[in-house]
């Protein structure tokens, strides 16, 4: 499935969702460094109760990213969570899993 076709489906279920009168998050993807496995712009969208819809990191950061924003959607308050690991010298020591990602977090309804 290409990134365009599941940002679609994020934003379906998204209006979806609202139609249906759940309070909402969605969390973007805004900047990634090293081997994150989702591009900038990547979208999750977290309905007050945990459901969530897309990805924006393969499954690496989802848990914590879905906590932050069923915290957002009661707080309103948006955020910006950071994952990973901080500096270039991860690669030079060569942790292959290595990289960052961080992730804005808002309440959208």
């Amino acid at each position: 499935m290409s990134d365009t076709i599941h940002e679609f489906d994020v934003l379906k279920t998204a209006e979806t969702w609202a139609g249906e009168g759940r309070s909402l998050a969605l969390a973007t993807v805004v900047e990634t460094w090293g081997s994150a496995p989702r591009p900038t712009g990547s979208q999750l969208v977290i309905d007050a109760d945990g459901n969530f819809e897309g990805s924006v990191s393969g499954g690496c950061v989802e848990g914590a990213v879905v906590t932050e924003a069923v915290d957002v959607i009661e707080a309103g308050e948006p955020r910006m969570l950071e994952f990973g690991v901080a500096d270039e010298t991860a690669w030079r020591v060569g942790l292959s899993c290595g990289g960052r990602i961080r992730v804005y977090v808002e309440r959208v309804n």
